[in-house]
């Protein structure tokens, strides 16, 4: 129910917004909310159910953004409110060891074969940061591999990019980054395994770690080439390296089991977060039990964290997985994502946007509106798509917002469609994208 007074001018979402800027950086608790990738004022939401999201000015907005991706069911799923009032009804945290965590984690080990021993922690760039110093340690190696174009949160180590010369020589992407920490980093391109081979023929013993997201989703959907994944996985044992795949946001959405599943790439270590909490602060890393084995209290590679295995977050993250386990969605949305991107392809194609077209996989799904360049058919790495994506983006963006569909407020987030997401709203999606797309080409030609 909305709350008194939210339909007045005065709690809208411009007012909203003056008093956040005054007292968040930037307005918001986080980068993309803030609509600097479109330009606007942000929607400030008040409340959300099934496929729908409403704002404080009382519009209501079908739902692609689906938190970036742990609501494979969609708001408010019944299930998972339920076990989520449950565990509310028992206490919401204790900083004691309690079974909620322990039937989660015994649900994932017995159906993920290569998860032997997990640990939760409260959030995907934690559980990215605590499986690293696991490899260090298992390793006595130091520096870690990545490649341009995979996220893995804002960790120091990571938040780096290649510089104007060779791979090997990356420098800090954020400020309050040091050199020093940024060297212990080496940035590959995806897709590119002489390049790959160049670099581990000079520094592959010194790899603790080749870190990569099987299905890149934070620079646009990177879908990458199966072969590509399993040479990456080649080279790292063949350099004595651990490979971590980072599965935060392919982990129990593209399949039960993952990227590494749909691909056959078996990972030494593993980290998941947003669908295995069901829509609540979660994360985790996994993977041999020799490995999680050197986590303390057991070993010496010390990580620990207050909330980690909120009972909350584990009850909507077991129920979340239960559900999944029990009748899997992943054939019916990867066959709802693959009509609704190609219908939106054509009508892109149709409005005149040329180099258009909409990667996607499992219940992923990316409008890249310019690109990919070069020969391929889909973009597997950031410098295959073509600049004229970010300037056509905002307009299609706000062109649908009026419509009634939210997408991320950026043109590199992905959408995510969910089981509660009806065929027609993906068909009016479809139908509108040609429409708005019309008319953004109309603009950029006059």
């Amino acid at each position: 129910m909305p709350v008194a007074g939210s339909m007045h001018p005065e709690a809208g979402s411009e007012a909203l917004w003056a008093r956040a800027l005054k007292v968040f950086p930037g307005g918001v608790n986080s980068p993309v909310r803030a609509f600097r990738g479109v330009g606007g004022t942000p929607r400030f939401m008040h409340g959300a159910e099934g496929a729908t999201i409403r704002d404080v000015d009382g519009r209501t907005y079908t739902d692609f953004c689906m938190a970036f991706g742990p609501l494979i069911f969609g708001h408010r799923d019944p299930d998972v409110l339920r076990a989520v009032q449950e565990a509310l009804e028992r206490g919401w945290s204790y900083g004691t060891a309690e079974p909620g965590s322990l039937e989660l984690a015994e649900f994932i080990r017995d159906r993920v074969p290569w998860v032997e021993k997990l640990r939760f922690v409260t959030s995907g760039t934690e559980a990215v940061m605590s499986a690293l110093r696991v490899a260090r340690a298992a390793t006595g190696r130091s520096r870690v591999l990545k490649f341009a174009g995979c996220y893995h949160g804002h960790l120091d180590s990571l938040l780096v990019q290649a510089g104007s010369g060779l791979a090997e020589q990356t420098r800090p992407d954020s400020a309050g980054i040091s050199a020093a920490v940024a060297a212990e980093t080496l940035v590959a391109d995806l897709d590119d395994l002489p390049q790959l081979d160049r670099l581990l023929e000079r520094h592959g013993r010194e790899l603790a770690a080749i870190i990569v997201e099987p299905l890149p989703a934070n620079h646009g959907l990177l879908i990458q080439r199966n072969e590509f994944l399993h040479a990456v996985a080649d080279r790292a044992r063949g350099c004595g390296a651990l490979l971590v795949l980072d599965e935060v946001i392919s982990g129990f959405r593209v399949a039960f089991g993952g990227m590494a599943e749909l691909s056959g790439v078996r990972p030494d270590l593993v980290t998941y977060g947003k669908v295995i909490g069901g829509g609540f602060p979660v994360g985790a890393y996994g993977g041999r039990a020799d490995l999680l084995d050197l986590v303390a209290p057991a070993g010496p590679v010390y990580q620990a964290g207050t909330l980690s295995a909120n009972p909350v977050s584990m009850a909507a993250g077991l129920a979340t997985l239960r559900k999944l386990a029990a009748s899997p969605p992943y054939a019916m949305l990867a066959a709802r994502t693959a009509e609704l991107a190609g219908a939106v392809e054509q009508g892109l194609h149709a409005a005149g946007l040329r180099g258009a077209c909409v990667p996607h996989l499992g219940s992923l799904f990316w409008p890249l509106l310019a690109g990919p360049l070069g020969r391929e058919t889909l973009p597997r790495r950031p410098d295959h798509c073509a600049p004229e994506h970010r300037i056509r983006y905002a307009p299609f963006f706000h062109g649908l917002l009026a419509r009634g569909h939210y997408l991320a407020p950026s043109p590199f987030e992905v959408g995510f469609v969910s089981t509660a997401h009806e065929p027609e709203r993906l068909a009016a999606l479809a139908t509108d994208s040609v429409e708005v797309a019309a008319r953004v080409a109309r603009e950029l030609a006059g």
